[in-house]
């Protein structure tokens, strides 16, 4: 696959310079460093290998909704909004854990692979399960390229990997810890050959390193028949890079649900989150609380579910307190066997912290601004179901608003960097977006998805950084429980930068990245595994003047025990 980088955003004064300098002057005088309330984009990494399970649309509700049915699926990411995915992983692709065969009873196993660009990967898997309701897991994995698509090691990247989880588990509720640690090291390789060529050129200071610690307890309900359902889950992530910024975010996610009758759900969802950014003389303390109270209801021709989403954001940095309200409503109807016609209206603040920034790009400058994006209306309207044959399919169509919609550009003068410009006005997204699916039994998977983005922005003179159209085509195939083949396709498409300090605009070249990997089990507990990345050798450009490694293989074997 491919890894487009992530950092840090452009010296906080030559960013909020340049957010400045492309927006009117406010109604109000604004202190230094301070934004207004505006909205923000940001999208779910993604991943190259294809789900275990085919989500394209949900099954027709029961008129009375069984404890299963009420149990929910908990996810305790921040939300993010979806307006193009801003980045496609470079480097070479990394293989899924290994898929030992359930009926050979091995569930542990170590991988060694080694390829181009001097690749090396290393990963292992250990579970314990000394008691009948006590289990440890632990895993680590190190992936690195020790050269890369320019200048050699000047544009070398390694990925290393620890987690060690622990589950206790009685009939009435579960416990689980996780704790964490990731260290991501790679260079800000985006630079001119003539400033390679000059004798203060010092490749110390191109390197970059994010060091993240994260530690996770939860507990949920064990028991399905319960009417009562819920989730809790706590932790703090901590997160420093080479430049000593460092930030440390403790957020707490609470969901339950409780059956008020056989077609009514009452559900509840809080969130808190306190947190703190340090980057040089900049100190932002920035909170954010949610609550969300929502009614199901369901019945055997259509759902609705009705409530608020009330929303406090604080930064003490920028002297902002602001409560929101949001409206919450979606109809489901099912008018015909497995087709559903759908439509709602929702909103949210989402938000943005120097660690979610860095999972976008991480190529940002030092003293990034953060500020939350601000959803204040999203309507849509769409269908999904099951065709028959193995086929299902979706559909929608999205027209959302957002104050502080989020870019990503080159900062001045130093373009190596990417700076964060918000649009401080009124940002119009609109989304058109559909995916077919085909699922033949247990051996074959083929999903294609496609975006397209309409920008209507106020201030920001382009969607800086973010595609217009986005394709992804992902396969999977299994041949007697011995050979496994992913594939994937993926294409973006009308991404436009600007280097400020030329002011010349570019728009970069359509990107098409195409991915195989194979994995052949020789034995019970012995598989061998290839991976080809960018099987078109398009050294193409995701991020401006950064160019991703071409063609790139990794092989390797893996042991079970």
């Amino acid at each position: 696959m491919i890894v487009r980088p992530l950092l840090t955003l452009s010296l906080f004064s030559l960013s909020a310079t340049l957010w400045a300098q492309q927006q009117p002057k406010p109604s109000r005088p604004v202190k230094e460093g301070e934004i207004d309330t505006q909205e923000i984009t940001v999208e779910k990494s993604r991943k190259i290998n294809l789900p275990p399970a085919n989500r394209l649309f949900n099954k027709i509700p029961s008129v009375k909704p069984s404890a299963d049915q009420r149990k929910l699926t908990y996810e305790f990411e921040d939300r993010k909004l979806t307006i193009g995915d801003p980045r496609i992983m470079p480097g070479v692709l990394s293989p899924a854990a290994t898929q030992v065969d359930e009926s050979s009873g091995f569930s542990n196993y170590v991988k060694l692979g080694a390829g181009n660009y001097s690749s090396f990967l290393g990963e292992g898997f250990v579970g314990l399960n000394t008691l009948s309701n006590l289990s440890l897991e632990g895993s680590v994995r190190h992936l690195s390229s020790g050269i890369g698509p320019v200048d050699g090691k000047n544009s070398s990247q390694s990925d290393t990997r620890v987690r060690v989880t622990g589950k206790y588990l009685t009939d009435a509720f579960k416990l689980q810890g996780d704790l964490g640690f990731d260290r991501n090291a790679y260079n800000f390789y985006g630079y001119s050959r003539e400033y390679a060529a000059k004798p203060s050129f010092d490749p110390d200071l191109i390197k970059q390193r994010l060091n993240t610690v994260n530690f996770r307890v939860g507990i949920e309900n064990a028991k399905s028949e319960n009417a009562i359902d819920y989730s809790l889950r706590t932790g703090v992530t901590s997160l420093r890079d080479r430049f000593n910024a460092s930030e440390t975010d403790w957020g707490t996610n609470l969901n339950a649900s409780l059956g008020i009758s056989d077609k009514v759900i009452a559900l509840i969802a809080a969130d808190a989150y306190v947190t703190q950014r340090s980057d040089g003389s900049i100190v932002d303390n920035r909170n954010l609380f949610r609550v969300k109270p929502t009614f199901k209801y369901t019945s055997s021709l259509f759902t609705i579910t009705a409530g608020i989403n009330a929303v406090n954001q604080t930064d003490k940095r920028q002297g902002i307190n602001d409560t929101r309200a949001f409206p919450v409503i979606d109809i489901d109807l099912a008018p015909i066997g497995n087709v559903h016609i759908f439509a709602g209206v929702d909103g949210d603040i989402n938000r943005n912290t120097l660690r979610s920034l860095l999972a976008e790009n991480k190529w940002l400058a030092q003293q990034v601004v953060l500020a939350n994006t601000v959803k204040s209306l999203d309507i849509y309207a769409g269908s999904k179901g099951s065709l028959g044959g193995g086929f299902s399919y979706e559909g929608k169509v999205s027209y959302a608003r957002y104050r502080n919609f989020s870019t990503f550009n080159n900062s001045i003068p130093d373009t190596t960097k990417f700076a964060v410009l918000y649009d401080g006005g009124l940002s119009n997204v609109l989304t058109v977006s559909g995916q077919v699916g085909y699922v033949l039994k247990d051996k074959f998977r083929s999903t294609f998805k496609a975006d397209f983005f309409g920008y209507d922005l106020e201030r920001l003179e382009a969607a800086w950084g973010r595609p217009q159209t986005t394709a992804t085509w992902t396969n999977s195939y299994i041949l007697d429980k011995k050979l496994f083949i992913t594939a994937d396709l993926y294409f973006y498409q009308g991404i436009v930068n600007k280097n400020f300090t030329s002011n010349v605009l570019y728009t970069l070249k359509p990107i098409y990245d195409a991915n195989v990997k194979i994995d052949y089990f020789l034995g019970k507990q012995v598989s061998a595994f290839v991976s080809l990345n960018n099987i078109f050798s398009q050294n193409y450009q995701r991020y401006l003047y950064y160019q991703s490694q071409g063609l790139n293989f990794l092989g390797g074997i893996s042991y079970s025990f």
